[in-house]
């Protein structure tokens, strides 16, 4: 099983694209959430087997999308008994607005790893906020407790900023390092 599972939903794709950056920056497996809420057969197995867990979802009305929560509130399970206790967590998000209330979908991330006992990664990046930054630059936005991600609401997936992909793959690869060195 790899060290670093990606779980996500993502409703036009965006949050999707988002995820395969994360992933490949981890070197992760990843665990698409259906429409329905519900997560692939093995889905479950595979958080379990992880030293590291990171979230993701869109940010709809100020916070992640139903699905995600759905899957949230099936965690009860392994937090009833603890088990994913002491893993890494991290979490990232997109939206259409610039801000979009998404760092309201960030804290329920961190609060959903905190009630699992978990530890949590940051994106552990500064932000590009001088006078010559520009939209493609990495973390742009400027968060810091997650990957975060803008996608006009008339653009594709494939049209999303390469600097927002690139957040994603770094907080990958932050979380894979911490959990490499702290061999959780």
């Amino acid at each position: 099983m790899p060290q670093t599972v990606v779980v996500y939903h993502s409703g036009y794709g965006h949050t999707q694209r988002l995820a395969q950056a994360v992933a490949e920056g981890a070197g992760a497996q990843l665990i698409a959430i259906d429409a329905d809420g519900n997560l692939p057969e093995g889905g479950w197995e595979a958080l379990q087997a992880a030293q590291a867990v990171i979230f993701g979802a869109p940010t709809y009305m100020g916070g992640p999308s139903w699905q995600f929560k759905k899957f949230a509130d099936a965690s009860s399970k392994p937090w009833f008994s603890q088990s994913w206790k002491d893993k890494l967590f991290a979490g990232f998000t997109c939206s259409a607005s610039v801000n979009g209330d998404k760092q309201v979908t960030l804290d329920y991330f961190f609060h959903l790893a905190m009630q699992h006992g978990g530890l949590w990664v940051g994106l552990g990046h500064l932000p590009s906020n001088a006078k010559a930054a520009t939209r493609n630059d990495v973390n742009w936005i400027g968060t810091f407790s997650g990957a975060a991600a803008q996608a006009p609401a008339d653009a594709s997936a494939g049209e999303m900023f390469a600097g927002d992909l690139e957040n994603g793959r770094i907080l990958g690869q932050r979380v894979a390092r911490l959990a490499a060195r702290l061999g959780v």
